[in-house]
C-alpha cells in the first residue's frame, strides 16, 4: 500500500502521534513463541526453524499492512513503507530477531517490533490529517546480530553496509558444518533484492545495563560504541589417557586455556572499567572424562571504548597466549581475528532524542554501550543511533532479561516522535537535532 498524501496540506509542527502499547504487547507475546521456553527462556538463533517460523509472522505482518517486504542476499528481512514517493530519503528502523541460545526475549526484538509500531502509528497520524511525509521507511531484521550460531556478530549488518564480502559471509559454518547460505536456503531466506542505503537508521533496544533502572529513568541514547577485538584461539596439545600417563608428559591443551582466562581476567585490574575480557565459549577436544584434551578452542573477546587501550590490551593478549603455551608446554594457533572500532553515534540523532523526551517531561540519559548492536556497523555509511529503555537488574542475554510493558511503550512512543519529526522537517533535522523553528 502507498500513501499518497494531500500535497498542499502544511505541517510547521510534527503532528501528535500515539502508539496503540496494547498492540505492541500482542506483537511481542506472538513473536515469543518462536522459540521461547520456560520462565522467558529464549533459544531462537541465526536461521534456525525458530528464525523461520519468526521471520514468517513478520513476513505476514508486512504484507497485512501494506509494507513491501524485501530480502537480500544475506538474508536481511525489510519491510518498506512508501510514504514520500521515489526518490524521497528513507529512515531505516529495526534490529533483530535472532538470539542467544537459552537468552531473553527483548534484546533484538524489541527494537524490530516498535519499529513496526512506531511507522504504522506515524502513518496513520498522517492519513487522518491528510498531510505529507518528507521521507519513507524501512523496518529492518538483520541476519545473525548475536553471532551465536555463525561468527562473527553483526554480519548480515556488515557485509549490508560492505564491511564484510557477501561471499565470505554466506560461507560461514556453524559448529555442525551448515553454512549461512545452507541455512537461508533451508529456511526460505535466500533474497536477492538490492536495498539502499538509507539516510538514517535508527534502534530501540533494553539498555543490557543497570544504568536507567539504577537512577530511576525511562529513557536513554548510546552516544558512543566501545571497540572489540575477537580472536578464536586454540591450543593444541596431545592426546593422551589421563590414567597412566605421567603427569609431566601430558601436554594438556585445556591447562593452556586455563592459564590464559585467569591471566585475561586478571589484566583488567590495570585498566579500571575501560576494559573488559572474556572467553564465552570453550570448544574441547576430545571433550572425554578420561582423556587428555588434545585441543582446546577459546572465543576470546578485548572490549574497550579507548582505541589504545584496545590496542595496549592486544599486545598484552599475545603476550599472555605465549606465556600460557609454554607454562603448559603445547602448541597454538590464532584462527580468526575480527575487529570492530569504538566511536560516536550520530549527534544530530542524539539531539533529536532529547528533543522527542523533552517534549514529553523527560530527560535522555547518555550512555555508552559496551555491547554491538547493528546500528554500530551502520554508523559508518549513514547517521546512526541506538536508543535505551530500562532493562530490570540491567540483565540481558539470560532467560530473566525484562523491560515492562510501559517502559517498552515509551521508548516506542518517544522513536515514533523522534520519526514523525522527520517526516514533517525531513532528514536535515538529523543535522540540526530538530531544533524548534
Amino acid at each position: 500500500m502507498s500513501f499518497m498524501p494531500d500535497m498542499t496540506a502544511e505541517m510547521t509542527a510534527p503532528l501528535p502521534v500515539r502508539i496503540d502499547p496494547a498492540r505492541l504487547q500482542a506483537m511481542m507475546e506472538a513473536v515469543s513463541a518462536f522459540g521461547g521456553g520456560a520462565d522467558g527462556a529464549l533459544t531462537r538463533l541465526t536461521l534456525s526453524p525458530e528464525d523461520g517460523q519468526a521471520r514468517d509472522w513478520l513476513a505476514a505482518w508486512f504484507a497485512a499492512h501494506g509494507f513491501t517486504q524485501k530480502i537480500d542476499a544475506i538474508g536481511n528481512q525489510f519491510g518498506v513503507v512508501d510514504l514520500a514517493g521515489p526518490g524521497a530519503p528513507t529512515v531505516m528502523v529495526g534490529s533483530h530477531l535472532d538470539s542467544q541460545p537459552n537468552g531473553g526475549r527483548f534484546d533484538g526484538t524489541l527494537g524490530v517490533l516498535a519499529a513496526c509500531e512506531a511507522i504504522v502509528s506515524v502513518r496513520a497520524a498522517l492519513e487522518a490529517a491528510g498531510a505529507a511525509s518528507a521521507c519513507n521507511f524501512t523496518v529492518a531484521n538483520w541476519t545473525n546480530e548475536e553471532g551465536a550460531r555463525f561468527q562473527p556478530s553483526l554480519l548480515g549488518s556488515s557485509v549490508f553496509t560492505g564491511a564484510a564480502g557477501l561471499d565470505w559471509a554466506l560461507a560461514r559454518s556453524d559448529g555442525d558444518g551448515v553454512t549461512v547460505a545452507e541455512a537461508l536456503s533451508r529456511i526460505g531466506y535466500a533474497g536477492s533484492d538490492a536495498v539502499p542505503v538509507p539516510d538514517a537508521f535508527l534502534e530501540l533496544h533494553i539498555e543490557g545495563g543497570p544504568v536507567l533502572e539504577r537512577e530511576g529513568l525511562h529513557f536513554g541514547a548510546f552516544t558512543r560504541f566501545w571497540g572489540a577485538t575477537k580472536y578464536r584461539l586454540a591450543f593444541l596439545g596431545r592426546q593422551a589417557h589421563t590414567g597412566p600417563t605421567p603427569m609431566a608428559e601430558r601436554r594438556d591443551a585445556l591447562l593452556g586455556a586455563a592459564y590464559l582466562i585467569a591471566d585475561l581476567k586478571a589484566m583488567t585490574a590495570d585498566y579500571g572499567l575501560d576494559l573488559h575480557t572474556s572467553v564465552g565459549r570453550l570448544e574441547v577436544r576430545p571433550n572425554s572424562p578420561n582423556t587428555v584434551p588434545s585441543e582446546a578452542v577459546l572465543f576470546i573477546e578485548l572490549r574497550s571504548g579507548s582505541p589504545a587501550i584496545l590496542e595496549e590490551a592486544e599486545l598484552r593478549l599475545k603476550a599472555a597466549i605465549d606465556f600460557a603455551a609454554a607454562r603448559a608446554e603445547v602448541g597454538y594457533e590464532v584462527r580468526s581475528i575480527d575487529r570492530r572500532s569504538a566511536g560516536p553515534m550520530a549527534p544530530g540523532l542524539v539531539r533529536l532524542a532529547e528533543r522527542a523526551a523533552a517534549a514529553k517531561g523527560t530527560t535522555t540519559r547518555h550512555l555508552d554501550t559496551i555491547g554491538g548492536h547493528d546500528a554500530v556497523s551502520l554508523s559508518a555509511v549513514c547517521p546512526a543511533v541506538v536508543l535505551a529503555v530500562p532493562c530490570r537488574g540491567g540483565v540481558m542475554h539470560h532467560p530473566t532479561e525484562f523491560a515492562s510493558p510501559e517502559d517498552q511503550a515509551f521508548g516506542t512512543q518517544l522513536l515514533a516522535d523522534m520519526l514523525m519529526i522527520l517526516v514533517v522537517e525531513g532528514v536535515a533535522a538529523i543535522e540540526t537535532g530538530g531544533e524548534e523553528r
